[in-house]
């Protein structure tokens, strides 16, 4: 079978995504042959840069117009109203996009990010009739997620799929999975031992601050917030590309023995030796956490899709959140003094799909009726 993964890396999640289900599929039926492509590298270099630099300074400096834009576009009836207007750019910039996948003539498709589902939707019939899966991956699915031509849906949560049923989907095209993640948060890890190679002390608890994929946030200030922390502590802190923080943190002043690092490979193993994990609550960072039972301690989360994704953590109990920087020493001083931090794991470990990527690719390949071997 020839198998299509299309995504677009405007953030690491969506990419994240589609290597988890590509991984998931690969171990179901080895022989296949798979192809992930992702859209933006078939698009005119200008449009590309645009297309991904504008949503990062949007968020980073202007998060109040971000998420009038996200607010203003989550309307199905109005992205009805404008459906001319964004074909046209859609053809115009996804042209070499579609040729490839003429030539390829995929038999499943599956889009971890809404602009591929459109594509592929829109000209199915000129692909061979795929089926075509949509894997949204924040818990909230905006407005955009939902296109023609799309065969199911696989969502976060069922509150993820209510939304969706409500706007006028069929309740059996959408199935609750979780958020593929890799099979590595779903093995047993050896806390301990990883402890020893990070050159961690067993006697004191461990706070992992991840930057995301970009290292955007207020990575600098939380550190700088976190040496006041009277509580003994270590501290891990991740800036993923973000070059230029992860050399301003490697040599700023701390109190706790901390390590910084850059893009890493080995996130489970950092996740797993720790107590408290100060993030933005990006999709596939929460998923990831959460199947390994892991607190969230959230941060300035972007406007729109984290926002959702923060109400969720904080409704189902599996996350604290602090609205200024200035307020974590009080707060984590305050987790670790109580229950508190024992009942946000639990919670945790309840909402956590370590299997998402399997369960995808087995329904899939259920409602295509084709054996796994």
């Amino acid at each position: 079978m020839r198998i299509l993964i299309a995504t677009v890396t405007a953030g690491a999640g969506h990419l994240q995504a589609a290597c988890a289900v590509e991984e998931a599929w690969r171990e179901l039926r080895p022989r296949d042959t798979i192809e992930r492509l992702d859209v933006l590298e078939f698009t005119p270099k200008l449009y590309r840069k645009v297309y991904v630099d504008s949503y990062l300074k949007l968020v980073e400096r202007a998060p109040d117009l971000w998420a009038h834009m996200f607010k203003k576009t989550d309307d199905p009836e109005y992205l009805r109203k404008v459906k001319r207007v964004r074909g046209a750019l859609s053809q115009l910039t996804t042209t070499k996009f579609v040729a490839r996948v003429k030539r390829f003539k995929p038999e499943i498709v599956f889009c971890t990010h809404y602009m591929p589902s459109e594509v592929v939707g829109e000209s199915k019939s000129d692909f061979g009739n795929p089926v075509v899966a949509s894997v949204v991956t924040d818990f909230e699915a905006h407005a955009l997620w939902m296109q023609a031509g799309v065969d199911v849906y696989f969502v976060a949560a069922s509150e993820t799929k209510a939304r969706l049923v409500a706007r006028g989907l069929a309740g059996d095209s959408v199935v609750v999975t979780g958020i593929p993640i890799s099979a590595r948060f779903s093995k047993p890890l050896d806390a301990a031992a990883i402890r020893k190679s990070l050159g961690l002390r067993d006697d004191l608890p461990v706070v992992l601050v991840l930057g995301g994929g970009f290292g955007m946030g207020p990575v600098a200030r939380i550190l700088h917030e976190l040496n006041k922390v009277q509580l003994a502590m270590q501290v891990l802190i991740v800036c993923g590309r973000n070059a230029e923080l992860r050399r301003e943190l490697a040599v700023a002043d701390v109190r706790h023995p901390t390590r910084v690092f850059g893009f890493v490979d080995n996130m489970e193993e950092l996740m797993s030796v720790a107590q408290l994990i100060i993030t933005k609550p990006g999709g596939l960072t929460t998923s990831e956490a959460l199947a390994l039972g892991k607190p969230i301690f959230i941060l300035d989360p972007i406007p729109g899709q984290e926002a959702a994704n923060s109400d969720f953590l904080l409704e189902n109990g599996a996350a604290a959140k602090a609205n200024r920087v200035e307020d974590l020493p009080f707060r984590i001083e305050k987790l670790f003094a109580s229950e508190k931090l024992n009942e946000l794991a639990v919670n945790a470990r309840g909402l956590g799909r370590p299997n998402a990527a399997r369960d995808i690719c087995g329904e899939v390949l259920r409602r295509a009726g084709i054996n796994r071997l």
